[in-house]
Order: C-alpha cells, then structure tokens, then sequence
C-alpha cells in the first residue's frame, strides 16, 4: 500500500507516524511545502518574544529524524499542484528546482491546513505587513525586529495568536495596539467574560482599539498607518495581521471534492472525503461541534492531530470515528489564564437552546492554604434537562485544571447537576474538599431543586426602580462604601435576620454579595421567612469588573470577602 499525504504539520505528521506503527510495509510519503514538517504552530509567537530563545526547539521532527523512525519519506518544499482522481495521481513541484512530476498513490490523506486570512483591502503585502502561521513567518518577523527594533506593532485581529503575540511583543517593550471590528476579544468566549482578558491586556500597557473597521493599510517613510473607518488611522513600525485563518482548499476544489463552509473539506465521521480513497484532517476540513451537533470549523491541534489518527487507522483496514469537537481551547494572557471548553451561553442561545448560566469565583485551592488565588467561573447548561453545554475560566492558577474536568464532563455527557458528584484530588496547595468544579455542580444542583433562583448581569437594566422591589447588598458596610450598585441598600448578612423588618414582604428582594456566597445565604434567609429572593450570579466582583473592564480581584477570603 502506498499513501500519499499532503501537508506534514500535525495532523499530517500524526497520519504517516500512525500509519507506519499499523503498517510495517506501507510506503508513505509526506509532501510540505514549508521548509519544516512537525512544528509547534502554538509556540511560534514565544519565540518572537524571547521565551522561546532556539529556533530548533519549535521543530519537533525533521525530515531526517522522521525517516530514521518511522521510515516516512518526508519531501519539504514540495508542493502538490494538482490531485487527479480518476488516475490517483497528485502533480508536484520541487519549489528548489522548479522540477514537476507526478506521484501516484493508493490511499491520499489531505492535511494542508489554514492560511492567514489576508483581506483585500489597499496595501496589503507592503513591506511592513506580516502574517504569522508558519515557522518562516515567524523568523521574517523576529529579523525584522531584530534589525529595525521597532518601538510600536499594531495587531489587527485579537484571538490567539494576536494575543500571545502581543504579550510577547509588549513584554520585548514593544508599543502595542490591538484593532478590530469586534467588540471584544477571544470570540470563544462570551463579553463578560472577555471584560477580564480585556482589563488584563489594558493593565500590562496593550491599547485595544475595539468596533473599529479596518480600510486599507498605507506605508510611511518612518512606518505604517492603519487606515480606520470613521476615524484617524493608527500609526505603527509594523503591522501583523492576525484576523483569523481561512482553510487552504484550492487542491480539494480544484479536484471536485464536496466543499462545505467557508470553502473547508466536508468528511464524514471516518474522515473520507467524497472522493473515494480520499481522506482529509486538520484545520482545513468541515467537522461537526460535539455540543451542538452543527457543521463547524476548529482549528486546534489536539483535534487535527486525533483526526490524524483516525484516518490512518481506517487506511489500515481499521473502523476509527470522530464524534466532534468541542473547541477546548486554553491561553496565557500575562498573569491570567483564561480557557474555554463546549459552547458559550451567546451561542448556546443563537442554537436555539435555553440555556442558563451560574458564574462563581472560587479560591483556586483550600482558602486556609497560603498563595490561593481567585478564579471567575462561568458554567453554560441547558434549561429543564441541565445538559451540561459548556464553561469558561479566567484566573491566575488552576485554571487548566477545571477546565480539563469540565470538558471531560460534557464529553462523557454528564448533567450538570452532576458535578457535584465529582471524585476529585484535594490537598490544600491544590484545591478545596469543594472542588471549584463541585462548587458549580452545587449551585446548580441547588437551581434545579429550586432553592436557588438567579438573576444575571443581563437583567440589570430591567430591574424596575418604581420601588416595586427590594435591592439588597448584603456585603460589609465597608465593602459597600468602597463600591456599590447605585439603588442597593445595605444589610450585612450577619444582621439580617434581626434587621428583617426593615424589608418590605410584599416586594421581591434581588441580593447581592462580593462573590455570590453571602448572597446566597441571604437569599435562603429570606425565603426561610417568607419573601421571595432572587441571587445576583456572580457577585459585585463579577459585576464591576465587567463594567469596567477590571482585572477581577486576585484573592479572597473564603467567604467571598476580597483581601
């Protein structure tokens, strides 16, 4: 059997290493049209800024190490020009020599990727215009700043890369810009919690220029204007474009395979395009959403690099299936960490499903523990049948671990309610006896038995202020003097029950705390007396970071207290 595989970056890479550990005697043979096969796309821009000091380290293979184990031919600066599927041919150029042949294959695996999204506006391609997706990018982009050591880089686009990128940038003392049309960062996520990764960039010196339009791009003697609709352009020594990738198809269409959205491979569950013995992987195939169940493009690695496998197990005679992504996703913004798992409440509801939310803050280990740091938790299910649908986290530690939970929940298909029931480690220098994870399970295990209601930061314009309800903040009488909610009167929850005739009965009372604790306990007060008590989900901490883009506090005490 003989197997032809376009592209070697991750899942390409994965494919002819899978292939030859199930096959001895398969000959396998990686076309690359970089210079480099198996590279580390994720730590292109930590190179840039210095953490990554060798340019070696980002190639995890080379074609000689690759050959040597695995016995996979591996031709970089090849490109396939052309795919003939009735003959099972593919054209390729050598890009050294300018020679052209054609290759014939039993079995043809598509990995070609994404490309950066290059906009058709005036001035793209000068000379000061960079885009980063590949390990070449990366190296014109560290010797122009090597050489020229420009002072300012504006960055149109704010997912990933243009994040890790800025911080990288700005920690070189770099003046950085970020410029979109979106009004917030990380799309991933829903806006309240991009307010954190917004206040955190805001903090470290990142200037985020947000709901402004791109025109055109024009170069000056002493740099680069970006040119703004309906405003003065911005002015920088370079410009990277991170707006995002588009799949790399050219070869799929031009070989009249099934297209889906934004021009990716549609495969199905085997990775098998329409075209028989035609499989395609990675970021440029049309792949189904594991929460949604909705066509979708992911570009990520741990998902290109399983469907990687899976192609390869069913070249080999094998019945291997990808059920989906859900998008698990995880960045370093500075001193926050901030991940992403399943779908966000903003798209659950474009969906069509009722989704609700709770967003708690817990300490990231045992509070009685020295160094625990607080993490904003936002925790995404399903109305009546609390199908957990997804959960994003912002904090300083212990982040990656609960989001590693939360997306093993929602793979095994668990409700919701039953986080509470999580087996997981505790010692004091890691976690709590509640789990962060738990925590949330209780919470809405709480809502589901209906000692719990809420009211979210959406209903805050609503609330009436005709005095038909009561709003109550339950904080210290010092915490509310540092800050409070204009219309909230203040009981502290340790006075409440003796203070309970100053709340009128008759009247709805919505509560709010510091981090959603006290308020809850309120609430139960309340109710145990007869009102009716609404919990404000997240607390004053969530609330006034949001609204004013703050980094949220980074420690606390356990009762939801800030230190």
């Amino acid at each position: 059997m003989k197997v032809v595989i376009v592209g070697g970056v991750a899942g390409g890479a994965t494919a002819a290493a899978r292939i030859r550990r199930l096959d001895e005697h398969a000959r396998i043979i990686v076309f690359e049209r970089s210079g480099y096969v198996s590279y580390a796309n994720c730590g292109l821009p930590y190179y840039i800024g210095d953490v990554i000091t060798d340019a070696e380290d980002l190639t995890l293979q080379t074609p000689e190490s690759f050959f040597s184990r695995f016995r996979v031919d591996m031709k970089v600066h090849h490109e396939v020009t052309a795919i003939h599927p009735e003959r099972k041919t593919v054209s390729v150029e050598n890009l050294e020599t300018g020679q052209e042949f054609e290759e014939s294959y039993d079995k043809l695996i598509l990995s070609p990727g994404a490309r950066p999204t290059q906009p058709r506006l005036p001035g793209v391609g000068i000379d000061r215009l960079f885009t980063l997706r590949t390990v070449e990018d990366t190296l014109r982009i560290k010797t122009y700043i090597d050489k020229h050591n420009p002072g300012s880089a504006v960055l149109a686009g704010g997912g990933f890369i243009g994040l890790e990128l800025a911080e990288n940038l700005r920690e070189t003392g770099m003046d950085v810009t970020i410029v979109q049309r979106p009004k917030q960062l990380m799309n991933p996520f829903d806006a309240d919690m991009a307010s954190m990764i917004h206040g955190e960039m805001r903090r470290h010196g990142v200037k985020l220029a947000l709901g402004y339009t791109v025109e055109g791009f024009e170069e000056k003697e002493e740099g680069v204007d970006v040119l703004l609709k309906d405003s003065d352009p911005l002015h920088a020594d370079m410009v990277v474009l991170a707006i995002g990738v588009t799949p790399d198809t050219t070869l799929a269409k031009e070989a009249g395979l099934e297209l889906g959205i934004r021009g990716s491979i549609v495969v199905n569950d085997r990775m098998e395009t329409s075209m028989p013995d035609i499989y395609a992987i990675g970021d440029a195939v049309q792949i189904k959403h594991y929460v949604t169940g909705e066509d979708a493009l992911i570009s990520l690695a741990g998902p290109a690099n399983r469907q990687g496998r899976i192609a390869a197990d069913n070249i080999c005679g094998g019945d291997s299936r990808y059920p989906g992504s859900q998008g698990s996703s995880v960045i370093k913004v500075f001193g926050l960490t901030a991940a992403v798992t399943g779908i966000n409440e903003t798209n659950a509801k474009k969906a069509g499903l009722d989704a609700d939310t709770v967003i708690l803050s817990p300490l990231s280990h045992a509070g009685y523990y020295p160094g625990g740091k607080v993490m904003t938790m936002k925790v995404v299910f399903e109305k009546e049948t609390y199908r957990l649908l997804g959960a994003q986290i912002v904090g300083a530690e212990g982040v990656d671990k609960r989001i590693d939970v939360l997306a093993a929940a929602i793979h095994a298909g668990m409700r919701a309610t039953e986080l509470k029931d999580l087996d997981l480690a505790y010692a004091p220098p890691y976690s709590s006896a509640k789990d962060p994870v738990n925590m949330a399970g209780f919470m809405i295990d709480n809502i589901a038995g209906g000692m719990l209601k809420q009211w979210h930061l959406a209903d805050m314009e609503k609330l009436p202020h005709d005095g038909s309800i009561t709003l109550l903040d339950v904080r210290t009488k010092e915490e509310f003097e540092d800050g409070h909610i204009e219309g909230f009167i203040n009981i502290p929850v340790d006075e409440l029950r003796e203070r309970l005739g100053e709340i009128e009965k008759e009247k709805p009372v919505y509560v709010i705390c510091q981090s959603g604790l006290r308020s809850y306990i309120a609430s139960r007060i309340l109710e145990g007396n007869g009102y009716e008590a609404w919990n404000f989900s997240g607390g004053f901490r969530f609330y006034d970071a949001v609204m004013h883009d703050r980094v949220p506090i980074g420690t606390a005490y356990a009762c939801g207290m800030d230190k």
